[in-house]
């Protein structure tokens, strides 16, 4: 099982590692740096030879964050994703969060059976008002759809097709003062005008972190601004979307 930090989801699953960076938002990509300390290529994909069937050993049902170390729809990963898709498929007591920076890719490469899933949530990553157009993407998919606005990295306006989201993940960049994997500034005020408006338009949110900036200008005690405690009350909201079609956790089997 691949533990996290992360504050939205139980787990980690990466049945492929290795990305390229297509976007501002990879600038300091965690991935990089990790992997660049382990002594590997962040940018080779490779399918992992341990865990690609990892969720099928998972028993107690868990929000898994898919692909933490790659993109599920990245091209290298063709070749394998039919298999990821059917570990899901195989896994109804888990919900599986699909966090994409290739959202043109989505529609091609979804299974035929994608609406008879009710276990998965896909999302865009939008760390500036450049990536908004990502959503449309989402528009018509019959699946709880989100967008991660972090890095925050510029303001963002709110417009009509992020009403369509069912949630929104909203955080500052975390990083280093010095090196190769720094942080860029988020503003406080680029964080409460997207908090304003998801619960003006009914979206649910979540703040994840204030980031290493914001930590360093309040003085916060968490380097990253992740301890929703040292927050002001406006900020403290981490929401979840209702699913759409709850699940017999009885009526599964894992095969």
């Amino acid at each position: 099982m691949e533990s996290t930090k992360i504050q939205w989801t139980d787990n980690t699953w990466n049945p492929w590692y290795g990305c390229q960076k297509v976007s501002p938002g990879c600038k300091f990509c965690y991935m990089y740096r990790d992997q660049e300390n382990y002594g590997g290529n962040p940018k080779k994909v490779f399918r992992s030879k341990t865990r690609f069937k990892e969720p099928m050993k998972w028993k107690q049902p868990r929000m898994i964050f898919t692909c933490s170390w790659s993109d599920w729809f990245i091209e290298e990963a063709d070749l394998w994703r039919s298999e990821a898709w059917e570990i899901i498929r195989k896994t109804p007591h888990h919900t599986y969060l699909i966090l994409t920076k290739r959202p043109e890719r989505i529609k091609d490469h979804l299974p035929s059976y994608f609406e008879s899933l009710h276990n998965v949530w896909i999302g865009v990553s939008v760390e500036s008002q450049q990536q908004v157009s990502r959503i449309t993407y989402l528009n018509d998919l019959p699946c709880i759809t989100f967008a991660s606005f972090e890095p925050l990295i510029g303001e963002i306006e709110w417009d009509q097709n992020m009403n369509l989201l069912d949630w929104c993940i909203i955080g500052g960049e975390s990083g280093n003062d010095f090196g190769k994997h720094r942080y860029r500034p988020m503003e406080l005020e680029w964080m409460e005008k997207l908090i304003d408006a998801s619960i003006k338009n009914n979206v649910k949110c979540f703040v994840k972190q204030l980031g290493t900036y914001q930590a360093k200008s309040l003085n916060l005690k968490d380097k990253h601004g992740g301890d929703i405690n040292e927050w002001d009350l406006h900020l403290q909201i981490r929401e979840y979307p209702e699913k759409r079609k709850p699940f017999d956790l009885f009526s599964y089997s894992v095969s």
